[in-house]
């Protein structure tokens, strides 16, 4: 087959004039931008259960003894969250390495701290899940629990789900730091339309005032700023994983 009908098979009108080697490099170029896409959306969609919709289920707003009451009510649901958000982990240490091989031709020490900032939050966010199972076992039926009255046990599952938004608010820091090498290899490749990469350097940037408003900030979480800041976090990584998997990735500018 000659590159003309190569090129036209493969419908890319930039292809026409390459070698049928360029040709072989954008086409696995393509398979790796819509694995990084698949993995992507996996993650968002676990992220938003597990993370999101579960908790907004099992949320007594403080009141020790309505949070007991719903996780039991739900306690199924409350074991698919911890489900999905292990599937959300897993997928989150995978994602970055199938970005690595889409970016790290064109800026290689831009795409190595990618990698790092993110595999460096799943430890923290696996750690922070270990609360939520503890959680199980408080409200388990082991003999020992008869040892705890009923407030005592409701104290003990606060404690715990605190501890796990502690652990998760740390981890939240490199969920936005490494956004900002994504975003500046997306911006600066070409291979993501701009706009993705301008929100993915927002996203990240909105992670980490986040963090900085739940430390230093009174009655923080329970502003209007904190239901919307990181906005653009959401709409980068959602636009992002769908853009991939849809349309893959566009060839570099240039290597450097």
């Amino acid at each position: 087959m000659d590159r003309v009908a190569l090129a036209a098979r493969l419908r890319h009108p930039r292809l026409t004039s390459m070698e049928p080697s360029t040709v072989m490099d954008i086409r696995i170029a393509q398979r790796h931008a819509r694995t990084a896409g698949a993995l992507y959306l996996l993650n968002v969609v676990t992220g938003l259960f597990g993370l999101a919709w579960v908790p907004s289920q099992v949320s007594g707003h403080g009141d020790a003894a309505l949070v007991v009451q719903r996780i039991a009510a739900h306690e199924a649901l409350f074991r698919a969250g911890i489900a999905a958000e292990l599937v959300c982990y897993l997928t989150f240490l995978l994602l970055p390495l199938a970005l690595y091989r889409l970016f790290g031709t064109t800026r290689r020490t831009a795409a190595v701290l990618m990698v790092a900032l993110a595999a460096a939050s799943v430890p923290l966010s696996l750690a922070a899940l270990a609360h939520r199972l503890d959680v199980l076992t408080l409200l388990g039926h082991a003999a020992w629990l008869e040892g705890f009255s009923a407030a005592g046990l409701q104290a003990q599952v606060m404690q715990q789900l605190a501890a796990y938004g502690n652990v998760q608010m740390l981890a939240q820091v490199f969920w936005g730091l490494w956004l900002l090498p994504f975003g500046w290899l997306a911006l600066r490749s070409g291979q993501l339309p701009r706009v993705l990469g301008v929100l993915l350097v927002l996203g990240g940037l909105s992670y980490v005032v986040d963090f900085l408003g739940q430390l230093f900030v009174a009655g923080y979480d329970d502003s209007a700023f904190a239901g919307y800041v990181v906005t653009p976090a959401a709409l980068g990584e959602i636009g992002t994983s769908l853009w991939l998997l849809a349309f893959g990735a566009r060839p570099p500018r240039h290597a450097g």
